[in-house]
């Protein structure tokens, strides 16, 4: 397996330069937003060799654009700077994370490779997208152990979430990558981010992101993103150009600002997170706490009560969908995030019915505590009657 290139600078140093390094020898300090659809030519022979040069590799055109739907400046900057990240040759962003997972699978399909084994959990429209064979895909689903056994020759892709939404279930992606042999490993990484783990240095040869959590970090933005060497880059290009997934200038523009202090965010929050999650843990009234070994701003941790009393009873906490932002999110993923994958699968999977899954963000780790704190009491009160109580319950052993 190939030696992915290995940045020369501190991650830090990446995130706020990569993409912009032309910007200061053209007199610019920020990045311009170009929002052009079309591009004028007069020489449309040289155009129309571009565009076939295009065709037979995906390969960005020299020269100048084209059509947006082949490229655009801005959203090249925040490819560059990702790859640059994840230590890859290239990545092709995408309108959402579901169109960036989808232009894989169609790639894979257009080979004659549409098996897929892949390992729950996974986000829940991902597991919906593989299990539902919505663009001609056969998943089957086993655990890390089982990969070797169950390729099969039409076995296009390997996939794996570590950590795992919503369980923060953790895999060895070097042991998975050397499992999958000469089928690509995809490794969505949108939980860890670059800054805690690095996929294609430990085998995955793609790496995925939904780039409107951690990339973008402001809840303002939705994207997706695959960082990847420049063969597969070239046929992921070809499939957004035929499908139209792409990405809108102002995303890329706001991808790229939110990559200048992705590791501030995701050091900072990873801390409180870690706080929220020992104390958690030391607290009867939560039955259990998933926090992953390699850290992050993640935390799932499972109620005695109801877990829909402290959905309801947040203040300062948002109850919401998403995460990654610099606001702290919570939501119940049996109700919404996975609620599309089977009650069976999900409870096979570790999702249970009292699963809360928080998305820490950049508030003061004595406000956020005091919040969870009144809405973890509304569930000791209410959930009496069908659970331990809050003074006998043992204190739960944070789960890895």
């Amino acid at each position: 397996m190939e030696t992915t290139p290995v940045p020369t600078r501190a991650l830090a140093t990446e995130a706020v330069h990569a993409g912009r390094d032309d910007l200061a020898r053209q007199g610019l300090h920020a990045p311009p937003i170009d929002l052009s659809t079309t591009y004028p030519s007069y020489d449309s022979r040289a155009e129309a060799a571009r565009i076939d040069a295009f065709a037979a590799t995906g390969a960005d055109p020299d020269g100048p654009p084209v059509y947006g739907r082949l490229g655009n400046p801005t959203v090249a900057r925040f490819e560059t700077a990702l790859a640059r990240l994840e230590g890859t040759e290239s990545a092709v962003a995408f309108a959402s994370g579901m169109a960036a997972l989808s232009a894989v699978l169609l790639v894979r399909a257009s080979m004659g490779l549409r098996h897929v084994v892949a390992v729950r959990p996974l986000y829940g429209c991902s597991d919906h997208l593989l299990t539902a064979g919505l663009l001609g895909s056969e998943v089957t689903w086993t655990d890390p152990a089982g990969i070797a056994d169950a390729l099969r020759p039409d076995t296009g892709l390997v996939m794996v979430e570590s950590p795992a939404n919503p369980t923060l279930a953790e895999v060895d992606l070097r042991a998975v990558a050397h499992a999958c042999g000469t089928v690509p490993l995809l490794a969505d990484n949108t939980f860890a981010t670059p800054v805690l783990q690095r996929p294609a240095q430990q085998g995955a040869r793609l790496v995925l992101h939904s780039a409107t959590k951690y990339l973008g970090g402001h809840g303002d933005v939705m994207a997706g993103v695959v960082a990847c060497d420049e063969e597969f880059a070239g046929r992921l290009r070809q499939v957004r150009f035929a499908t139209g997934g792409v990405l809108h200038p102002l995303a890329g523009y706001l991808l790229l600002r939110g990559l200048s202090t992705l590791p501030v965010r995701v050091h900072a929050a990873s801390a409180t997170a870690a706080e929220l999650a020992r104390r958690l843990a030391a607290d009867p009234r939560v039955a259990r706490v998933h926090y992953p070994r390699i850290g992050g701003a993640m935390i799932a941790f499972e109620v005695h009560g109801d877990p829909h009393e402290v959905i309801a009873n947040v203040r300062l906490i948002t109850p919401a969908v998403s995460l990654g932002s610099v606001d702290t999110l919570i939501q119940h993923p049996a109700s919404i995030s996975h609620r599309i994958v089977d009650a069976d699968d999900r409870r096979n999977a570790g999702v249970s019915e009292g699963l809360l899954r928080m998305s820490v963000g950049l508030e003061d780790v004595e406000d956020l505590w005091a919040d969870l704190d009144g809405a973890l009491g509304v569930t000791s009160l209410r959930g009496a009657g069908n659970c331990a109580t809050s003074d006998r319950a043992p204190a739960p052993a944070i789960r890895h």
